[in-house]
């Protein structure tokens, strides 16, 4: 390091009434920094506005370095303040500077808010604003509202800036180093007479196009300046990683109820964390402190508090067993004040604690940061024991512990949390309190920052909002804990450039999937463009998994944007700890293939281990049906009831979720519940049944009137059939009667069963015509005994169309005209031109029996196929309000009035008619038969 003194002085500012000297050096070799301290080359990149090496507020007045008038050094004024270069040191992508303001007045002065390149609307820039207690640093950033922002706890004080060029840029940094008679505060120094504050300012070249990269220089790779190198080992542990996995932690007081009963006497954590699972998901970590505010009422140090706990040391271990075997870490606290109890080591106490509870980690009061020996004593008892510091570990602490907490003294917190871009893997919870007032902004900007949170219940209260805004939390806790490895990527970028100024969005890539985490201060809610993206990759796809939405894609002048529906909120929560809405995007792979027919979803993956399906939104406490993956159907109606509306499809590899599908079933649409029941494979082909060889065909549907709608989704579709038999004719009365003498069958509901027989006897003559008056129950139990069933739809109209879809079983050709239908006032007039009488029954009104019109036969031999009966098929359907069955081939009935009414006569292969049921003896009708099919060997 060369140290460089050249002196010139600057006049401070007219209504101070007060000087400034400087001592400054001019760099050249790559930086150029002039004597009144204007930046005009950085690293030989020639600047094409000069900018002001910083600006400082003295007093409350902005100032910028490029302002201070140089004059003599011995002109020292009363009340002159100094500025002194102390050292300047340039690398091959780095300067810094020590720069030394001294007070030579006999007035105390205020320093604040020292910003690199300085302040301005035209670049991104760190500093204080307002006045806070606790928090005031803001990023500010062109043309938008400053976003307030959690720096590390030794860093409050810190500015930043930057010059972004169009690849790449410098970012700079200014941390307060030295101070000497000054008075220290939290974003300011106050500057008594004589006294000094030193400030080094680090400035680094940085590549990528964005603002954030700059910032992603300064923080991630540089640590703050913290440290030259970062020791990851402690970071590599295995054995410490389920800390990282962990989102929700609840703090206890040993004397909470809901960790014993003091009534009972009996131990209520298990209870509270079940009901917590149905919430939220249940805890990744509790931790019990039964220390302060009762420590040193006795003698008794801390770890004798948690020997005297109800059961003592060993039911504390069975206490931690349980919650474990739950998926629950159980933590204790040390306090490493207690000094003046009873004497025992620290190290010692903690190390036998941890041995006799089975703790799984340790909340260090009061601590920021661990150590090497209280880690150490912690490994010698058992792995995976992990150190919880109460405050935020500051960068240059961070490679000796995994995990820290953002502190609840900060009430109202910021909205972006810096500290998670410096080591993403480093796992923050924030602290948050339920015994003041609603706190979903909590929940929601824990969320935003990828981080878990700390209910720390240690306040009496339960109000009775907490388990609705614990369904809240839920929500989030989901979204983090399936897409955990999104939120510890290094590819992250905090404040990704949105369309909508108070709607922030922070973005996590990975190689397998790009996870956008939404945080909104819109009361009115949104939905439209939010955030532009790059041309959409083929095979990858967006999803809202906030809303389980899928997304497409906007393109306006060649440019891709993200519509995005985020939720409303009620006004009055504005500037409380309960504003804003969440959301999120997820962009990843296809790798779910999901197709909804009729009640049957067919799901099929090439990877991943199981598949979730939800009946609407994925929420802990509901059930939702697992499936490996591969390929798999899934019966709607079997495993949600009457379930209409969203279906979610997930895809996981483990707890990670790799893909979503979402499927919106209309309402009120008939899908079928039935399934095929196999008949024992037939090896011969029986007398009265006839071969239906295999193909495929296109199947059309037509139908009626859809005042209650048929299922008409997916048609036409080309269908794949395997060869089986037909009855060759609709089931005759005889063959109904052979049925009931050999098995005695008896329908539960009799009404108008077989009304058209004479006291159980079949009329004379009506021997060979087809059974009427059958319900489907009675038809499958028909069915069943003969060895066969009934067919389905697609198989009854590929039979009946012989393979091609012809309109009628014996014209191949369609000459046939199709039905010419008018209506005339209320009436339809129907024409059945083409139609020859002996090719089937035209509507007469008379049943007649089975093989009356051998000319109507179709190429594969089956007869009466239209015109004769309604036949029943199996194929059963349900709206969510109605059951439905379809019928097929018409009948000899052909009401001649009212339109509306069953148009009936003889109907083409495709047409179906519905039968509504009721009751078994509701639809028994004159009109509907059946006949039967049989699988082949």
């Amino acid at each position: 390091m060369t140290k460089f003194r050249l002196f010139s002085s600057f006049l401070l500012f007219a209504s101070c009434c007060s000087f400034i000297s400087l001592h400054l050096v001019a760099q050249d070799n790559g930086w150029l920094i002039s004597n009144d301290l204007v930046v005009y080359k950085l690293n030989n990149v020639q600047l094409e506005e000069p900018k002001p090496l910083f600006s400082i507020v003295l007093d409350g007045k902005t100032l910028f370095s490029n302002e201070f008038i140089p004059k003599d050094n011995k002109n020292l004024y009363k009340g002159n303040f100094e500025i002194i270069l102390d050292s300047m040191v340039q690398g091959p992508e780095h300067l810094t500077a020590i720069l030394r303001f001294e007070n030579h007045s006999k007035d105390t002065l205020t320093l604040e808010n020292l910003v690199p390149f300085g302040e301005g609307p035209d670049h991104f820039y760190i500093t204080g604003k307002g006045k806070h207690p606790l928090s005031r640093s803001q990023l500010f950033r062109p043309g938008l509202e400053p976003v307030n922002v959690i720096l590390p706890d030794n860093a409050w004080e810190l500015g930043y800036g930057s010059i972004q060029l169009s690849q790449g840029g410098f970012a700079a940094l200014a941390r307060r180093k030295y101070w000497e008679s000054a008075l220290r505060r939290r974003f300011e120094t106050l500057l008594p007479p004589n006294s000094s504050v030193t400030y080094r300012i680090y400035i680094d070249a940085f590549q990528g196009t964005e603002w954030q990269d700059g910032l992603k220089k300064i923080f991630q790779e540089k640590y703050l300046y913290d440290l030259k190198t970062f020791d990851n080992n402690i970071y590599q542990r295995e054995d410490l990683h389920w800390i990282r996995k962990s989102y929700a932690m609840h703090l206890l007081m040993a004397w909470d109820n809901k960790f014993y009963n003091t009534e009972k006497q009996d131990f209520s954590l298990f209870q509270f964390e079940h009901k917590n699972k149905d919430l939220f998901g249940g805890n990744d970590v509790i931790g019990i402190w039964p220390t302060w505010p009762m420590l040193g009422l006795d003698q008794r140090n801390q770890w004798d508090l948690y020997r005297d706990l109800p059961g003592g040391l060993a039911q504390l271990a069975a206490v931690s067993d349980s919650l474990n075997k739950l998926g629950t870490k159980f933590f204790i606290a040390y306090n490493p004040w207690d000094e003046s109890t009873r004497l025992e080591g620290h190290l010692d106490g903690m190390a036998d604690l941890l041995r006799s509870s089975r703790a799984n980690g340790v909340v260090l009061d009061t601590k920021g940061s661990s150590s090497k020996e209280l880690q150490e004593a912690a490994d010698a008892v058992s792995t995976g024991v992990v150190m919880y510091s109460e405050g935020m570990a500051v960068p240059k602490d961070m490679p000796g512990i995994v995990t820290g907490r953002v502190h609840n003294a900060l009430y109202y917190p910021p909205l972006l949390n810096l500290n998670k871009f410096i080591k993403p893997d480093f796992a923050i919870f924030r602290v948050a309190e339920l015994a003041f007032d609603r706190i979903r902004r909590e929940y929601a900007l824990s969320f935003f920052n990828g981080y878990g949170t700390e209910l720390n219940v240690f306040r009496p209260g339960w109000p009775e909002w907490v388990e609705e805004d614990y369904r809240f939390f839920g929500r989030t806790l989901r979204i983090l804990r399936e897409n955990h490895s999104s939120f510890i990527s290094y590819d992250f970028t905090p404040l990704y450039p949105t369309l909508e100024d108070g709607i922030y969005v922070n973005r996590w890539v990975k190689h397998d999937k790009i996870l956008y985490s939404i945080f909104s201060l819109k009361p009115e809610g949104f939905q439209d463009r939010l955030f532009e993206v790059e041309r959409p990759y083929p095979g990858w796809h967006y999803v809202d998994i906030w809303n389980h939405e899928e997304i497409l894609i906007e393109e306006l002048e060649g440019r891709f944007f993200v519509p995005v529906n985020l939720e409303s909120f009620n006004k009055k929560w504005l500037g409380t700890n309960n504003e804003g809405a969440v959301g999120s995007i997820l962009y990843i792979p296809e790798i779910l293939i999901v197709e909804l027919d009729q009640n049957k979803l067919n799901i099929r993956s090439n990877s991943g281990s199981e598949v979730r399906v939800w009946a609407g939104l994925p929420e802990y406490g509901k059930a939702y049906v697992s499936l490996p993956s591969g390929n798999q159907q899934l019966d709607i109606k079997k495993e949600f009831s009457g379930y209409e509306g969203k279906l979610v499809i997930q895809l996981f590899e483990n707890e990670e979720l790799l893909d979503v599908k979402v499927v919106e079933m209309e309402f009120g649409i008939p899908r079928l519940i039935s399934t095929i029941e196999k008949t024992i494979s037939k090896h011969q082909i029986p007398k009265e049944m006839v071969k239906i060889p295999g193909g495929t065909f296109v199947m059309k549907v037509s139908q009626g009137d859809q005042f209650i709608p048929y299922p008409v989704q997916g048609f036409p579709k080309e269908l794949k059939m395997q060869a089986f038999l037909m009855d060759k004719h609709p089931v005759t009365n005889q063959q109904f009667k052979a049925f009931l003498e050999a098995t005695g069958y008896q329908p539960a509901d009799e009404h108008r069963f077989l009304a058209h027989w004479e006291k159980g006897i079949i009329p004379i003559g009506k021997e060979n015509f087809p059974v009427v008056n059958v319900s489907w129950e009675d038809a499958k139990a028909y069915a069943a005994w003969a060895g066969k069933r009934l067919p389905t739809e697609a198989e009854w109209q590929y039979a009946a169309s012989a393979g091609d879809g012809r309109d009628w079983p014996w014209d191949p050709v369609q000459k046939v005209k199709k039905r010419l239908e008018y209506v005339t006032n209320t009436l339809t007039v129907e024409h059945l031109e083409g139609l020859d009488p002996e090719y089937c029954n035209l509507g007469n009104g008379e049943l007649e029996p089975v093989g009356s019109y051998p000319k109507g036969q179709n190429p594969w031999g089956l007869e009466d196929l239209t015109g004769s009966v309604w036949q029943l098929t199996a194929d059963l359907y349900d709206n969510g309000t109605n059951q439905i069955l379809l019928l097929k081939g018409g009948s000899y009935f052909r009401p001649s009035s009212s339109w509306w009414y069953v148009q009936g006569g003889p109907r083409e292969t495709h047409y179906r008619q519905m039968l509504l049921r009721v009751s078994p003896g509701f639809e028994r009708n004159e009109t509907v038969g059946f006949r039967c099919v049989a699988d082949l060997h």
